[in-house]
């Protein structure tokens, strides 16, 4: 244990903002150094539990006491060791995961938890400082070889594991850069590019191939991926939008949120796009319809651009500020989240049902018919519905429409088709042990179990290459993850 009255001597406390005027100027990361004392304090705060229920939280069942009193003993090395047990990329994990390791801590019941995903994040970058984190490819090659479609998180770690397994292992990205979702659906400002490129380098240099502006069903034939490599693994995420198909929504001004998120990140690298392609929220009214992360990531970029407005709508009610009944300890909880790019400016609207886009003489957008509503659960329970509140309607000035409401499941079209794979009631790849009914292929990751956090990428990255691995080889040396004993999946 850290210190056994680290927790009551210490204050949770976490790295400050930059200034708000100062960080809607750029697309840096909005954190400020932290001091290395105050994250050895904040490690201290672990109480070094019994029953550690923050491994249940972490999907990748992350050794969290371990590694906090490491940190506090100032052991970077093995603090760095124990981490990568369980995690790739925890430089990603760090910065990106909204921590439900933190929502289990057992100091949280009563108090502000372990400060765990800034513990991660400094362990990663002490990692790099001091080295400890370079190139180690395999001492040995098995011969086999395995095609990794998608290099979003999950591809990643499937590719990281597969390869330090000894097989050789080429990464297929339908883009011109690798990363997926790191790479173009989270903005710069919570995930510096920078931070992808350094961990590829160091996983080109353990013999990884990566293969960009590769369509596995597009340019690349899919019985050439099938007859090339002994194993494929499908890791191309849930990437068909959930669509709002109401009055209007044909209007000029009306876009998915993952297309203006890809552009300015795109842009930040330094493309460019013609006149008719920029899709920009400058000087305009911004409606991002939607609550969650992809939203707000909407309206932090939104600020950057100068949009002369920037509301959100989200069609459920105001959740609480503190932890609701309904999800208690360690379940991850219904409350109210604010996040960087809330605190940087945006009006917030919750229980509103859009009714109406509203365009102009030329067919560009100009506002948004909404309307209040009031959530009500049947007697005796049942699924919750809502009415529309009489007398609520009204127009919202909108030149910029941003459909920030989730994904339904992958593409069919195209590889998953060719490849004929079984999907799912819900259209996503239906696997047994991460493999699909054709036994050379295998699935991970959103596209198998549907939209959700990095974090369970990379799991079921991990998960999935030890079931090639298996396959290949017959067993395999890669670590198994321990089953959970609490059902905390599906938050």
């Amino acid at each position: 244990m850290a210190d056994p009255k680290g927790f009551l001597k210490y204050e949770r406390e976490l790295p400050s903002s930059r200034d708000v005027a100062e960080r809607v100027e750029d697309y840096k990361e909005f954190y400020q150094e932290f001091p290395q004392e105050k994250t050895k304090q904040q490690a201290a705060r672990c109480m070094d539990c019994g029953i550690p229920f923050c491994h249940n939280g972490c999907p990748l069942g992350n050794i969290i006491p371990e590694f906090n009193d490491a940190v506090y003993r100032e052991e970077w090395l093995e603090a760095y060791q124990i981490l990568s047990e369980t995690n790739n990329f925890p430089e990603f994990t760090g910065r990106i995961c909204p921590a439900p390791c933190e929502k289990a801590c057992v100091l949280g019941i009563n108090n502000p938890p372990v400060a765990i995903e800034h513990i991660e994040k400094s362990i990663a970058e002490m990692a790099f400082e001091k080295g400890y984190i370079r190139p180690n490819p395999p001492a040995t090659r098995t011969g086999k070889k395995v095609a990794i479609v998608g290099s979003g998180p999950a591809g990643l770690a499937a590719a990281a594991q597969l390869n330090k397994a000894g097989h050789f292992v080429t990464v297929f990205e339908r883009d011109d850069r690798a990363g997926g979702l790191l790479r173009y659906g989270i903005p710069d400002f919570k995930l510096e590019k920078s931070v992808i490129t350094r961990r590829l380098a160091i996983m080109e240099a353990e013999g990884i191939r990566f293969k960009t502006n590769s369509d596995i069903g597009g340019n690349v034939p899919v019985q050439e991926v099938l007859d090339g490599f002994d194993a494929v693994v499908l890791t191309g995420g849930s990437t068909v939008p959930r669509n709002l198909p109401i009055e209007g929504r044909d209007l000029n001004g009306v876009h998915y949120a993952m297309t203006f998120l890809k552009q300015n990140n795109q842009r930040v690298a330094g493309d460019t796009f013609s006149k008719e392609e920029e899709l920009l929220a400058t000087g305009k009214n911004v409606l991002v319809i939607g609550g969650g992360d992809t939203g707000s990531d909407c309206v932090g970029t939104s600020n950057r651009h100068k949009a002369a407005s920037v509301t959100q709508l989200e069609l459920l009610g105001k959740p609480p500020v503190n932890r609701a009944e309904s999800t208690p300890w360690p379940l991850w909880p219904l409350e109210l989240r604010t996040s960087s790019s809330h605190e940087e400016g945006c009006d917030r609207n919750w229980a509103v049902l859009t009714k109406a886009f509203v365009g102009d003489e030329n067919g560009n957008l100009k506002g948004l018919k909404i309307v209040n509503i009031e959530w009500k659960t049947p007697e005796g329970g049942g699924r919750p519905t809502f009415v529309e509140i009489e007398g609520s309607e009204r127009e919202l000035p909108c030149e910029l429409a941003l459909l920030a409401i989730g994904f339904i499941h992958p593409k069919h079209k195209g590889m998953l088709e060719e490849l004929g794979v079984e999907l799912d009631q819900r259209g996503n790849v239906q696997a047994t042990n991460y493999q699909t009914n054709n036994e050379k292929v295998f699935v991970a990751g959103d596209m198998r179990r549907g939209q959700s956090l990095v974090v369970w990428a990379i799991s079921e990255g991990r998960e999935a290459a030890r079931s090639v691995d298996e396959f290949l080889m017959g067993e395999s040396a890669l670590a198994a993850k321990e089953e959970s004993y609490l059902a905390l999946e599906d938050f």
